[in-house]
């Protein structure tokens, strides 16, 4: 199959956004810089801003904004280095990075894109800033609420009951139902790295492992980097501890704020990392939502999905309001 995502191309400015906690956050703007303003934001946390989500935009008709979340990718401190202090590390901390974004490029609204974890940071941020977002095109969508991080755990726990008791074995003492990445991120954040590299090692395991369903875990070549399964593994397991530092209703009781904003969701049929009922419910909601679940595809996508992501953009673009097909 054709590959459906625009061509690659270079950043045409960089940066460095100081923060007033000592946070330094690297990004980048590709494409036009007199087009449709769009920001990313990528998954994990801590998985940063990858060459490959560029190429969901055509670069004559958009000016994209990405850039790497606090503690990750190009950004600095990392959160895998040694002593690394995560406090300033959270949701609001991270909506208030986009806000910071959007004003240094002069941006008035913008379009949001955002996969995975990326999707739950999308929505926070849109509920909180609503009159700045013109857009909203979601992959692998999830909420990141207590529901959702039980499912991540416990249940697929039940689905790969060998992997999850090597999981489980790094926190022997948290009993079921118990919040499992809070105890393991307590282990990630121990100096000793007798301590931390094998919570690490065990995590990554499990991310491996649920990423997707119809095949054997293949292991991520990122997490033989030491640092980088530190720093990932305490982002995800705090974020995913903190329930993703949103109360319960966090999103979903705010949905009359987005009512408003165009909206496409996008997830595999297969895609076990979350309950897809979550998503389906909360686009029943927005009148002017899509949600396209993709038969045969799970978390990590495929042509399928890119085609469906490409397509909401370039409908953006033109200023389109029609359904996909």
């Amino acid at each position: 199959m054709t590959d459906p995502r625009h061509a690659l191309t270079e950043p045409f400015e960089t940066g460095l956004l100081d923060t007033p906690d000592g946070h330094r956050i690297h990004w980048e703007r590709v494409g036009n810089p007199d087009g449709k303003p769009a920001v990313v934001l990528h998954g994990g946390p801590g998985s940063g801003a990858a060459a490959w989500w560029r190429r969901y935009f055509d670069p004559q008709r958009y000016c994209v904004t990405l850039f790497d979340q606090r503690g990750c990718g190009r950004s600095r401190p990392l959160a895998g280095e040694p002593g690394a202090d995560l406090s300033t590390i959270t949701t609001q901390h991270l909506i208030g990075d986009i806000e910071s974004l959007r004003e240094l490029h002069g941006v008035d609204r913008w379009l949001v894109l955002g996969g995975s974890w990326g999707s739950t940071l999308g929505l926070a941020y849109a509920v909180a800033h609503p009159d700045r977002v013109s857009e909203m095109v979601f992959w692998g969508a999830v909420t990141t609420t207590r529901e959702e991080v039980d499912w991540l755990t416990w249940t697929m726990g039940e689905v790969y009951p060998e992997a999850f008791d090597a999981l489980r074995s790094v926190v022997p003492h948290v009993e079921r139902g118990g919040n499992l990445p809070a105890a393991v991120h307590a282990l990630l954040m121990d100096p000793d790295p007798d301590v931390h590299r094998p919570a690490a090692a065990a995590w990554c395991d499990w991310e491996d492992r649920i990423a997707a369903l119809t095949t054997g875990p293949v292991p991520n070549p990122r997490y033989a980097d030491p640092q980088f399964a530190l720093g990932f593994a305490r982002l995800v397991t705090r974020f995913f501890g903190h329930h993703g530092f949103l109360p319960p209703d966090g999103i979903s009781g705010h949905l009359d704020a987005i009512a408003d904003i165009p909206a496409v969701f996008v997830r595999g049929r297969l895609d076990i990392a979350a309950p897809l009922g979550v998503v389906h419910r909360l686009v029943q909601r927005l009148p002017l939502a899509e949600l396209h679940v993709v038969e045969g595809e799970d978390h990590s996508g495929a042509e399928g999905m890119d085609g469906l992501l490409v397509a909401a953009t370039d409908r953006f673009a033109a200023g389109g309001d029609a359904a996909l097909p």
